[in-house]
């Protein structure tokens, strides 16, 4: 349901333009992110500072900084970690190697994949005890690509980047296929590698259920509502977020006809927005809606800004935090 808010400024309307902002719903903290950054936040508080951190938690600076401030230390790998100091791998998923490594140091760890990361490890492992060879619709490097592929012996998983390796991709002779896909992946864009991996192998074996997160689908669904109305689209988010840089694709091929992301209030040039009547506001998964608002308070510097909330879905998951931090 679309909701018109007029600014509660007490300045509004003196002698500033009117701008229009469709508010994306859903935006923001998926169950996922919300769950990762409670259980570092626990740990912190059943276990006392230092808590050690593999990875940033989630792809978002601000998250981080938070944490830092309340005694979690972010590492890149297990071998920065005290062995008497508690870790948790971050909501991206880690390759086995790393809790085994924990393991055999005899580290206290707490794993924070995003459950719906988890599941498509569990159907990688099912493939493969099928023995069929996997082909991974993914971005190289990118966190969750690697702990998926990190999941099984070298060589049983090829990667995927788009309808072009999709249309080339050398597969083993005569042994099944079957694809999953990194969950924060463009919708479009992945229906596209699908539908090229199926020309070229009927008989691939495709996943029970979509392996792209409700959220990343949600926070696509909602730009496309309001892509087409907007002049300008800002995505509250970080540069080295998959699901952030996916909305700020999708407003573009929507209608939009400019897109830009922040990560901060103080980020947005106002300057893109002057002379135009309606822009949109979105925020990537791991964004925390306080950055919304900082976007919106900078907004209100120079414009007398009217909120309409355009909502496409209602996000009621959550997910349990790991046994022992459960309160």
């Amino acid at each position: 349901m679309d909701q018109i808010i007029p600014d509660r400024s007490s300045a509004a309307g003196r002698g500033r333009p009117r701008l229009n902002v469709l508010m994306a719903g859903p935006r923001g903290f998926c169950a996922g992110v919300d769950r990762a950054i409670k259980i570092v936040e626990e740990a912190i508080r059943r276990y006392g500072a230092p808590v050690y951190v593999r990875h940033e938690i989630v792809h978002n600076r601000f998250v981080v900084e938070s944490l830092e401030r309340q005694g979690a230390i972010f590492v890149e790998e297990l071998d920065e970690v005290p062995d008497d100091a508690p870790v948790v791998f971050s909501a991206h998923g880690v390759p086995k190697s790393v809790p085994a490594e924990a393991s055999r140091r005899k580290l206290f760890y707490l794993d924070a994949t995003c459950p719906l990361v988890s599941k498509v490890h569990r159907e990688a492992e099912q493939h493969f005890t099928r023995g069929r060879h996997i082909l991974l619709i993914g971005h190289a490097g990118h966190p969750e690509v690697v702990g998926t592929m990190g999941q099984l012996p070298e060589g049983t998983v090829t990667l995927v980047e788009d309808e072009a390796d999709a249309r080339s991709v050398a597969v083993p002779a005569d042994v099944p296929l079957a694809f999953i896909t990194q969950t924060t992946l463009s919708v479009d864009d992945t229906a596209g590698i699908v539908a090229a991996l199926r020309a070229r192998f009927p008989d691939i074996h495709a996943p029970a259920k979509e392996d792209i997160c409700y959220a990343t689908t949600n926070r696509q669904a909602a730009v496309k509502a309001i892509a087409p109305r907007a002049e300008l689209m800002v995505v509250v988010g970080a540069p080295n977020s998959s699901n952030s840089l996916r909305l700020v694709e999708v407003a573009e091929r929507a209608g939009c006809p400019k897109a830009v992301m922040v990560q901060r209030g103080r980020d947005l040039d106002l300057g893109l927005a002057q002379g135009l009547a309606t822009i949109g506001i979105t925020a990537g998964a791991s964004a925390p809606e306080v950055l919304v608002e900082e976007v919106l308070a900078r907004l209100r510097e120079r414009f007398e800004v009217v909120i309409e909330e355009v909502v496409v879905a209602e996000e009621r998951i959550t997910f349990k935090l790991p046994a022992g931090l459960h309160a």
